[in-house]
């Protein structure tokens, strides 16, 4: 009696294997445009409150603006204000989404360097100070955007299917 398997039987096996591999794949793509809408809704509420919330308090936000060494902190304090509220807002509706990644996670990398500092630069020495760091959460969901698009579950991609855009590559 031989223990080896027969030709036949090594490619059957890996067939069914394929076919086991590419139903989970298939399944797990599946969840992208729900998960990048959840992370829509979730930070771009958070980046709209944020944005909110500062331009309520002005005066303190522009205390701290101050504090920070930022130059001009008034006028920085409503744009970054704006930045974040408009900004919260295209997240959620997922339009715009790309370059609205790219701008808040500009202002999360800003707000790194003004005011965790120490945290950006153990980001390899000691990363759990890194991530446990205010602007972490928010410069990842930021980049989750900006790569990844916004998904199915926007409008981006809606005015794309609808503009014309069906020979193009979809960027969503």
């Amino acid at each position: 009696m031989s223990t080896s398997a027969t030709p036949g039987s090594t490619k059957k096996s890996a067939g069914k294997l394929s076919t086991i591999y590419y139903r989970f794949q298939r399944g797990s793509a599946a969840l992208q445009s729900p998960f990048l809408l959840l992370v829509r809704l979730y930070w771009g509420w958070q980046f709209s409150q944020s944005g909110w919330g500062r331009l309520h308090h002005l005066d303190n936000a522009t205390q701290f603006f101050s504090s920070l060494g930022v130059p001009l902190p008034g006028p920085t304090c409503v744009i970054i204000s704006l930045l974040e509220l408009v900004g919260g807002i295209l997240l959620i509706l997922g339009l715009g989404s790309r370059i609205t990644g790219l701008f808040l996670s500009g202002d999360m990398i800003g707000a790194y360097v003004l005011s965790d500092r120490d945290a950006l630069g153990s980001i390899l020495s000691d990363p759990g100070k890194f991530y446990n760091a205010d602007p972490y959460t928010f410069l990842f969901a930021s980049l989750l955007i900006l790569i990844f698009g916004p998904g199915r579950f926007s409008l981006d991609y809606w005015f794309f299917r609808r503009g014309g855009g069906q020979n193009r590559k979809d960027p969503c």
